[in-house]
């Protein structure tokens, strides 16, 4: 016996035939009506809905894409100089993508459409690749997913530092980065636009040390970047209290990041005075400047 779908029964309840049955009783003739199985069913009804539509699909495959990025990495399908810029991109895709559907909920979008991705789900929420989130000695160390500049006989220049030594170079962007995190903090800037980049750029270069998973703020300043990148909206704000906190760990950070330099082995820093971190007031207008510059942007 064929079974019938909830309109046919309401179609079919208001057909005022009969039959008689065999105990004399009369019940309703049911005559099941023409079913277009074939036809095309539209979705939408506009253009606009449609646009939304394919966003929404766009976002759905983009969540795929992550996820089976993610779980390469984890095998080791991948090298992390190939994982590296592939995951960034798809973040900023990610990112992208949100402002033209809307903003929404992460976890509500997956739940809608039944999405079993997990590796995708906290890479999202963590808003960087794995490369920078936990950092491993062949991890790419620039924040455009390079690794060490190499001689043309594949052995690494003397630039590279293959004994472990940071470069100057990195000490100043990651010492720049902090002065300008946290003057954006003192300049009472709130919204997830204007810190969250900010803290990413410091996140990088704070990861590209060898030694940086064995320091108490890379945790922290995880954790934060976390709170931020799970901000929907990008006018969305943080409170006074959450400010206060969070200057108050991102500036032990920097202290902390200071005293690991001067602990350094190499020769020229065992015999030197270990230096003090450089005061953020001096450079309030340019991290101003620059702050402004990454809201423009």
């Amino acid at each position: 016996m064929a079974l019938l779908n909830l309109d046919e029964v309401r179609s079919l309840s208001s057909s005022s035939e009969t039959q008689r049955r065999d105990d004399g009783t009369l019940t309703p003739t049911l005559s099941r009506p023409h079913l277009l199985l074939s036809k095309e069913v539209r979705l939408t009804s506009s253009n606009s809905d449609r646009e939304r539509v394919a966003e929404l699909a766009n976002l759905y495959s983009l969540i795929l894409a992550l996820d089976y990025l993610e779980r390469a990495h984890v095998r080791d399908a991948v090298s992390p100089q190939q994982y590296h810029p592939a995951c960034t991109r798809l973040l900023n895709q990610y990112k992208t993508i949100l402002h033209l559907v809307g903003s929404p909920a992460l976890d509500e979008f997956m739940k809608q459409y039944r999405m079993d991705c997990t590796a995708a789900r906290h890479r999202l929420q963590v808003g960087v690749p794995a490369t920078v989130e936990h950092h491993h000695g062949d991890s790419p160390h620039s924040g455009n997913g390079e690794s060490h500049p190499k001689t043309s006989n594949g052995q690494p220049s003397s630039n590279a530092n293959p004994n472990g030594n940071e470069t100057a170079q990195w000490v100043a962007e990651t010492t720049q980065n902090f002065i300008t995190f946290m003057d954006a903090l003192k300049l009472k800037l709130r919204a997830k636009d204007q810190l969250h980049p900010l803290l990413t750029e410091l996140m990088q270069s704070y990861a590209r040390f060898s030694r940086s998973n064995d320091w108490a703020g890379r945790p922290k300043i995880l954790n934060w970047l976390i709170e931020l990148n799970q901000l929907r909206g990008a006018s969305d704000e943080i409170s006074d209290e959450q400010a206060r906190q969070m200057l108050f760990d991102i500036e032990h950070a920097y202290a902390e990041f200071f005293r690991s330099l001067s602990s350094s082995t190499s020769p020229s820093s065992s015999s030197s005075p270990a230096p003090a971190p450089p005061s953020s007031t001096t450079t309030t207008a340019a991290a101003a400047t620059a702050t402004t510059d990454h809201h423009r942007s």
